[in-house]
């Protein structure tokens, strides 16, 4: 169940490109990104604390609770500003370079960054299946990246790189860093409650400086709604939850369903046209997040990080 609950999540998260090609006009990826963490990540906070809540009066009253202190709130305060940070460097990357080279190079450097700082945490090296279904999923997501769409013109740009892969640091730091908490007994939901307070709070200072006249019409409400509720507060709980039986390398990698879902509803929806070098990269990925999915069927290694002097 946890493995479905972070590939659901990362459905819904590759419905962002699709649901912003169907939205009105005069919208920028700042003035969406912003509105997406206020709305989503409010969402996120009022869903989680409720459920964290609900969690906390079903707890036996002599079960361990974990030792409340700053570093845990600094450690859920960092999620929220990487979720926050991870919106203009996600967008910077997919208006350098097109949005399936930006969203492929974000997702797929995610899973490696998370398995490396994993590691670097818990000198726990990932496990043998994680490093092949990762392998198979990254080959898919180069193949795909570079594929395109049928005709479409090939390039990078540097700096574009550079904001897809900080894009993927910031998913690998957020995972980490929720796995550390809930190591260490933190609630699920509350985990990801903080981290959806945070982005909201420092989102909303941006404000001002964007142009939300969009917002008006029909077509920008429901879609900063859906892009806000659907992608940000339901997908990140439903994420947050399956990281409680997963480790952190395997659940970036499972992630990489969004970018196959992206390509998807780009084809039956927006009608894109991939190449074959694009569709072979469809299929390793798929088969990368199928041998991930069999080999998390096991329990996670319970054993806490190591404790840091």
């Amino acid at each position: 169940m946890h493995v479905l609950a972070v590939l659901a999540a990362a459905v819904l998260f590759g419905t962002t490109g699709t649901s912003q090609a169907l939205g009105p006009e005069g919208t920028t990826p700042l003035s969406i990104g912003v509105m997406r963490m206020v709305i989503g990540g409010t969402g996120l906070a009022v869903f989680a604390f409720a459920l964290a809540a609900r969690h906390a009066r079903r707890r036996p009253a002599e079960a361990s609770r974990p030792a409340p202190g700053l570093r845990p709130i600094a450690l859920m305060v960092l999620t929220g500003v990487c979720l926050a940070v991870y919106q203009p460097l996600f967008f910077l990357g997919t208006a350098r370079n097109g949005v399936a080279v930006g969203t492929v190079v974000a997702l797929g450097s995610a899973p490696i960054l998370a398995g490396l700082l994993e590691w670097a945490l818990t000198r726990r090296m990932p496990s043998p299946t994680w490093m092949g279904a990762t392998a198979l999923a990254t080959i898919g997501v180069v193949l795909l990246g570079f594929g395109g769409d049928a005709g479409g013109a090939g390039g990078t740009d540097a700096v574009g790189l550079l904001g897809s892969v900080g894009a993927g640091a910031s998913f690998a730091v957020i995972a980490n860093a929720q796995r550390r908490l809930l190591d260490e007994g933190w609630d699920p939901f509350t985990v990801v409650g903080g981290m959806g307070a945070s982005s909201a709070a420092l989102s909303a200072l941006a404000l001002p400086f964007v142009d939300l006249a969009w917002l008006g019409t029909t077509r920008g409400l429901v879609m900063a709604m859906w892009l806000g509720l659907a992608t940000i507060a339901i997908a990140y709980v439903m994420f947050t939850w399956g990281l409680s039986g997963l480790t952190a390398a395997t659940a970036a990698t499972l992630t990489l369903g969004e970018p196959l879902t992206a390509s998807v509803l780009g084809i039956a929806v927006l009608g894109e046209r991939l190449s074959t070098l694009a569709i072979v990269g469809l299929v390793v990925l798929a088969a990368g997040l199928a041998l991930l999915a069999w080999g998390s069927r096991s329990p996670r290694d319970p054993a806490p990080y190591a404790v840091e002097a």
